[in-house]
């Protein structure tokens, strides 16, 4: 039921760093400053205020992330990569999402455990490696996920949503074109130019597709890219896409079980704990 409001002068004062924008017509807004001394590094709470003088009192509180300079970074999608969705059966992802909840709803086997050792498999005086959660579910699902991975002990990262939906577009949800989720990727390949990153995804959508195109347009950045095999009309095609990847000399791991994708991060160095256990085929 949410309204974008268009139009608002939103402040945010983080740190004595004051900065105002307007939110445009999608309810949006964007800020930027520069600091006078280095920032220091890890989480910040902020909290950014609307600024009116008919609505007294409304604001947002959140947190900001100034990554460490770990080895890797990761960049990950949500739905059918580490939260099962069945996002290519629309009457089955929406008797899923409105028949549970965050607490409810589970995660691909061992996906949680891969997860957590990426993260902190090369992190260095307790730092991890940062996560950014990119994906095509709207803004609308922020707090759901957040609980889901909070609930699940997931590793906290960054959320780059789609743009809010209202109710009339309920069948539309998480089927944005595939361009804006490219152009999220490729903000932070810009954003952070001399970090190594490590893409995951699926084979449900355009999670193959996006990340070519992502390898082409920054081929010194991406060293290995991780798909969730789920769709066996897909495998064909995805194969070919596969090749086109490694071409670029980035590492490739298209895996049915999260423990083969942890055996590859170990075989790769991504990871560095031996695994020795095997789990059960998943869903």
């Amino acid at each position: 039921m949410a309204k974008p409001y268009a139009g608002a002068k939103v402040r945010i004062d983080w740190n004595g760093h004051v900065t105002e924008a307007t939110t445009d017509t999608d309810g949006f807004f964007k800020l930027e400053w520069h600091t006078k001394t280095p920032a220091e590094k890890g989480w910040h709470p902020v909290r950014v205020d609307l600024v009116s003088d008919v609505h007294e009192g409304v604001y947002g509180e959140g947190k900001m992330l100034i990554p460490h300079a770990t080895q890797y970074a990761f960049i990950s999608d949500v739905d059918d990569t580490f939260l099962v969705s069945h996002s290519s059966k629309m009457g089955k992802r929406l008797y899923v999402l409105f028949t549970k909840n965050a607490r409810t709803r589970r995660p691909f086997e061992g996906v949680v455990r891969h997860y957590h050792l990426l993260a902190t498999s090369h992190a260095e005086g307790g730092v991890t490696s940062p996560f950014f959660y990119v994906s095509s579910s709207e803004w609308n699902l922020y707090e759901y996920l957040k609980e889901f991975c909070r609930n699940n002990e997931l590793p906290e990262g960054v959320f780059l949503l789609s743009q809010l939906k209202q109710w009339h577009e309920l069948l539309k949800t998480g089927q944005t074109k595939h361009q804006g989720k490219f152009m999220r990727i490729a903000r932070l390949m810009k954003e952070f130019p001399h970090q190594k990153f490590v893409l995951l995804g699926d084979d449900t959508q355009q999670d193959p597709y996006i990340y070519k195109s992502i390898v082409e347009a920054f081929p010194n950045q991406v060293i290995c890219v991780y798909l969730r095999h789920i769709r066996k009309s897909r495998k064909p095609g995805v194969e070919a896409i596969i090749e086109d990847i490694r071409k670029h000399g980035v590492e490739v791991c298209y895996f049915k079980h999260s423990d083969e994708a942890i055996l590859h991060s170990q075989k790769t160095g991504l990871i560095k704990e031996l695994v020795v256990t095997k789990g059960e085929p998943e869903d």
